[in-house]
């Protein structure tokens, strides 16, 4: 058994006061959608095929997948494929994907369907997360591909990418802040943990959350075959009314073994504390509330070596 050599710690004590939405079926464990109607769309997502007139005309890239599963039954699958000599990036998306032209370059998922200025597409949600949290497997189709999992919180409706304001309004004032995550240019073929954090650019609370995901990061890819799996998407929160409490370690244990971590306050611990975990390059891997007074074990099998 390895003790981890701990001189002192500082643990973070305190509780939410603050709203903690979450994202709406961030596990993709419910599928079919009633308007438009297509059961290859997880439930309060869409895809190009409920996008605007010229997207809708795009093969099938979002998929229900019950083979490669972090958790539950189901995870969610979108795969760029090759149409009329043309690669439609996979997509899955809170929003509307838009086509205004046969052009890629002018292509944008927004909250407003291009061609029907009366579908609007809102996910509710009203919270200020510390950070954007999921499990994801990548399958490139070329060397130089991406996937991309994007979580914008906003007032009013948005667009992304909002420039350029050629095909929709200039909303970016509507804009509460942004998490951004981007594949490793690399295959990943086992379930991993990423977690980002929200960029804010403004205090004011958000209305709504647009979550957007393709399999290549470029818009413009042409490039077929990439495959991003995703699951078990949520918004993590920090405690607010944080107070720090120097704990040295006649206080507290904290040893790991065969892929274990535990933490047992020996002196007791009457308040709630978290625990967080980063690799060596300070990207966060873990994170998970613990209640006081009680040892605990975290189980870390799915994070790498």
């Amino acid at each position: 058994m390895k003790r981890l050599s701990i001189l002192f710690l500082s643990v973070i004590f305190g509780f939410s006061t603050t709203a903690q939405t979450t994202i709406t079926n961030g596990g993709f464990e419910n599928w079919g959608n009633t308007t438009p109607g297509l059961s290859s769309e997880p439930t309060n997502w869409y895809s190009n095929q409920s996008g605007s007139t010229i997207a809708a005309l795009g093969p099938q890239t979002c998929f229900q997948d019950n083979t490669v599963v972090h958790s539950g039954i189901y995870s969610v699958r979108v795969e760029s494929k090759t149409y009329l000599g043309n690669v439609v990036n996979g997509n899955v998306t809170t929003g509307v994907v838009d086509a205004p032209t046969l052009s890629k370059v002018n292509g944008y998922i927004g909250t407003v369907n291009y061609t029907t200025s009366s579908d609007i597409r809102h996910m509710s949600f009203t919270g200020r997360p510390d950070s954007l949290v999921g499990w994801y497997q990548y399958t490139q189709g070329g060397v130089t591909e991406q996937g991309k999992i994007h979580a914008i919180l906003h007032t009013g409706d948005y667009y992304d990418p909002d420039t350029p304001y050629t095909y929709h309004p200039n909303a970016t004032a509507n804009k509460i802040g942004d998490a951004k995550f981007l594949t490793p240019l690399a295959n990943v073929t086992s379930w991993t943990r990423f977690s980002v954090p929200f960029t804010y650019v403004s205090g004011s609370s958000p209305t709504y959350i647009m979550v957007n995901v393709t399999s290549s990061a470029d818009q413009s890819t042409t490039i077929a075959g990439s495959k991003l799996w995703l699951d078990d998407l949520q918004a993590v929160y920090r405690p607010s009314g944080i107070n720090n409490v120097s704990i040295t370690e006649e206080d507290v244990n904290v040893y790991a073994y065969d892929k274990t971590v535990c933490v047992n306050f020996m002196n007791g611990n009457p308040e709630q504390s978290m625990l967080t975990i980063f690799e060596l390059s300070g990207r966060e891997v873990f994170s998970e509330k613990i209640a006081g007074n009680q040892f605990s074990a975290f189980k870390l099998s799915d994070l790498n070596t």
